[in-house]
């Protein structure tokens, strides 16, 4: 089977796997984002590394919620220095100075999205998250993090630390395929599942919304008539949201 082949199998899988087995996780995180955005609460996410894309799906795109609001900290993105943001990832203490420059609250909810979930800023960004009332779901690879011991102080991972857990389906190192005469593997398709899931809990909340009766702010395509609407709802929450 080609790379090619590999690939889109190993993705489908992974994908199918969510949907099977995740579902019932997935159900649960959109009902706290739904009862979030009905108090006029926000949706908060956040990652290191190339998980911060889960994070900045979320953010100020066509169908996105306008309350959804990313945590992105440009020295652990890797778009600037990615062997630094390798090891700051690690340090303790670090989430507590990233919490501080955004007005997360009781009755929000957190996201926060690491493959591997071993290192200490993921970790702390959800004990953080619930120090301050928030549910604190976590988007994490289980296979991958079981196999490997936590680099945060309280020996914990985190899985064991966020009020939800859902699991990537991926596989121990996330690069999924093989190729002949090639020893190491590659293909990793943790960003795919990742972002899968954060839609699946989007667009299940805002369902959710509109059968309650509050249908929630939704951004629109500024590449069609999306302009005056969307400026109305940057005005409103460009104070609220800092990367607005």
């Amino acid at each position: 089977m080609s790379a090619y082949d590999q690939f889109i199998a190993v993705v489908q899988h992974q994908l199918k796997n969510v949907e099977t087995t995740q579902r019932p996780a997935i159900e649960q995180a959109a009902h706290w984002v739904a009862e979030a955005l009905a108090r006029d609460r926000f949706l908060w996410a956040f990652g290191t590394g190339h998980s911060h894309m889960v994070a900045e799906e979320i953010f100020y795109r066509a169908g996105g919620l306008a309350r959804g609001a990313p945590i992105l900290e440009p020295k652990l993105m890797l778009h600037e220095q990615a062997i630094e943001a390798t090891y700051l990832e690690r340090r303790s203490g670090y989430a507590r100075e990233i919490l501080a420059q955004h007005p997360l609250a009781a009755g929000d909810v957190l996201v926060v999205a690491s493959n591997s979930g071993r290192n200490a800023v993921p970790i702390e960004m959800a004990l953080g998250g619930q120090a301050l009332g928030l549910k604190v779901i976590g988007i994490t690879n289980l296979t991958q993090s079981r196999q490997w011991p936590s680099r945060h102080a309280s020996g914990k991972r985190l899985f064991e630390v966020v009020d939800l857990p859902i699991d990537t389906c991926g596989i121990d190192g996330d690069a999924a395929i093989t190729l002949e005469g090639f020893p190491h593997r590659v293909g990793p398709p943790s960003s795919l599942t990742g972002l899968m899931i954060i839609n699946l809990m989007v667009v299940q909340a805002i369902e959710y919304c509109v059968q309650a009766g509050h249908p929630p702010e939704v951004y629109i395509s500024s590449n069609t008539q999306g302009d005056d609407h969307n400026n109305r709802l940057l005005e409103k929450y460009r104070t609220h949201i800092r990367h607005l």
